[in-house]
């Protein structure tokens, strides 16, 4: 039972479904953006493309040579100082040492591991948060626009006055039990009219 209940408990919780939806607005959202950077890159694009068709190419081609020969010198010299630093390491090699730190960058990396975990459950449960927000906010829009429409197809009728029951007393009185009198019916009063002094 206690499978069913955990399957029951997960397949229940709508936190995945919000972070869904947390995570579609938060794209609509930069999606938005984009127009506005097309623009801003249309705007740029023809003083960028005047640039790079006024530069020389040889001036190019030779920084582009300095700077190949400087990260060759700089690599060069950083594999001399590590072979250096080996071969002393190597001589002085202390195997307790080596356990010690291994064992040390071992718990780092737990530790490490467990800051991230916890850093990427805080960032899961706000995208969550913000995708509970996002649903309420369309179920409240859908809403809106569904009363709207409602309005729209059908409006409010007019309020129609009810009947008034009037009862008569010896009609009453005939339903409570005396069936040998009857009401009598009424006749409905007659519209006096004026004469016009025309």
């Amino acid at each position: 039972m206690a499978i069913t209940d955990d399957l029951r408990k997960t397949f229940s919780d709508p936190t995945p479904l919000y972070f869904a939806a947390g995570t579609a607005d938060l794209a609509l959202q930069q999606a938005r953006k984009v127009p506005g950077l097309v623009e801003q890159l249309r705007a740029e694009a023809p003083a960028r493309i005047e640039a790079v068709r006024n530069t020389d190419p040889k001036a190019v081609q030779e920084k582009a040579a300095a700077r190949v020969k400087e990260t060759q010198e700089t690599l060069q010299t950083k594999v001399t100082e590590l072979f250096g630093a080996l071969d002393a390491d190597l001589k002085k090699v202390d195997l307790k040492k080596i356990g010690e730190t291994a064992q040390d960058f071992a718990l780092r990396g737990v530790g490490v591991a467990a800051e991230y975990a916890v850093r990427a459950r805080e960032t899961y449960e706000k995208v969550a948060e913000h995708g509970e927000q996002a649903v309420k906010t369309w179920r409240g829009e859908a809403a809106e626009t569904i009363e709207d429409l409602a309005v729209a197809v059908e409006p409010d009728p007019e309020p129609k006055p009810e009947p008034v029951a009037v009862e008569d007393e010896p009609a009453a009185a005939s339903a409570a039990g005396n069936p040998a009198k009857k009401a009598p019916a009424r006749k409905p009063a007659a519209k006096k009219s004026t004469p016009s002094a025309t």
